[in-house]
């Protein structure tokens, strides 16, 4: 068996399970359909697909049908993923685990939820996939407004994760990251080096947009102040690329003046190298678009951003953390407005989070370090906005 990607024109990328007949597994595919239809993200497709192929190995080495198992198969199940032996071998001396608590969590979570899917369609004699008791925590796991029994039970076999601290840079490394993109000559009175690069940098700061979300943005979603607030629109929509809004969910961001003034002189810069002249229309364009190479004005890819902080990384050298990536910029700015007091409410609506657990469990290590409070000075650009929002 093998995950197999799927690519249509005008569609977003999207994966299935293919078994020894090269045709996709029936009752995986029926489950990864319900995902699709349900709007669940490319990736988390991908991953649940990646997470239910190994569970048909597991239960192939066990000699158990997937609808014929045991709780003590999903104990098993976790067992193997960590240390790679087939069922009933074990290590004699300690080893050290093949995948990370995380990467383990989401694949047992993606063999979880097909079984609940597929309880919900009518199959009997699935083992208890939820313990009887009450889980202490107010919200609920995926997929639980199908199932049985009690409202918000704890799952009977989980990964105890030890949480981490989101890693954050601190502003002279956000600044020379800007600045390694474009920086302003005094003496020429004119932009040195890419203004795309450093308005994509400059916008992570002081918005936490995530990466797809930053490259679906459209010039319409940009309101440039005019004497009031400018504001971004995060709106969802499909990208050629397969960036998207996660969640699928609309907000609204107010920026700074000095984002705008960034923004302005990019497109003016667009302009004079013909945007005007090859796009039809310019609103329904997407902000972050190739300049220098590729298809003249096409969207960027991901991979783009990625290949962009390869070069950052090679002339900034010990500058930088060595594998920071776009997302770090979103936890910076959670970080700074969490320092800033900013309650946690507005901060994860800002963030664009399903609900506001999710922040509080990201960001429950923020403390009243100084290195990080300083973090928090883009805020005090904010203050200065001419209508006082408070929400941001």
């Amino acid at each position: 068996m093998r995950v197999q990607s799927i690519r249509l024109e005008g569609e977003e990328p999207t994966w299935t399970v293919l078994g020894a007949d090269l045709l996709p597994v029936r009752e995986i595919e029926s489950y990864l359909e319900f995902l699709r239809q349900t709007d669940a993200s490319p990736n988390t497709v991908k991953a649940y697909a990646r997470g239910l192929v190994l569970w048909w190995e597991f239960l192939e080495l066990r000699g158990r049908s997937w609808d014929v198992f045991g709780v003590e198969d999903f104990t098993g199940f976790l067992g193997w993923m960590r240390s790679g032996l087939p069922p009933g071998v074990a290590f004699l001396a300690a080893a050290p685990a093949r995948i990370a608590d995380a990467t383990a969590a989401q694949r047992l979570q993606a063999v979880r939820s097909f079984y609940v899917f597929h309880q919900w369609r009518g199959l009997e004699g699935i083992p208890a996939l939820f313990l009887g008791r009450e889980s202490n925590s107010p919200y609920l796991p995926f997929l639980t407004h199908i199932r049985r029994g009690s409202r918000a039970a704890s799952v009977s076999v989980k990964v105890h994760r030890r949480r981490r601290a989101a890693p954050t840079l601190t502003p002279a490394q956000i600044e020379s990251i800007k600045h390694a993109c474009a920086h302003w000559d005094p003496g020429t009175r004119s932009w040195s080096g890419s203004i795309r690069d450093r308005l994509f940098f400059a916008l992570l700061e002081e918005t936490g947009m995530r990466l797809g979300e930053a490259l679906s943005l459209q010039h319409r979603d940009w309101h440039s102040g005019g004497g009031e607030n400018p504001y971004i629109e995060v709106v969802p929509r499909p990208h050629p690329h397969g960036a998207r809004v996660k969640g699928g969910n609309y907000r609204k961001l107010y920026i700074s003046d000095e984002l705008d003034r960034l923004y302005a002189e990019y497109v003016w810069h667009l302009c004079e190298a013909g945007l005007d002249l090859v796009v039809e229309d310019i609103d329904a364009s997407y902000v972050f678009v190739n300049v220098a190479g590729g298809e003249r004005f096409a969207p960027i890819r991901p991979e783009t951003i990625y290949k962009l902080i390869t070069r950052i990384n090679r002339g900034l050298g010990d500058l930088v953390p060595a594998r920071w990536s776009p997302h770090w910029f979103r936890h910076t700015h959670a970080t700074a407005l969490l320092l800033s007091g900013r309650p946690v409410h507005v901060v994860s609506r800002r963030l664009g989070h399903a609900d506001v657990q999710t922040t509080l469990n990201t960001y429950a290590w923020v403390t009243e370090d100084e290195e990080l409070r300083a973090l928090a000075d883009w805020a005090a650009v904010t203050k200065q906005w001419r209508d006082g929002h408070a929400d941001i």
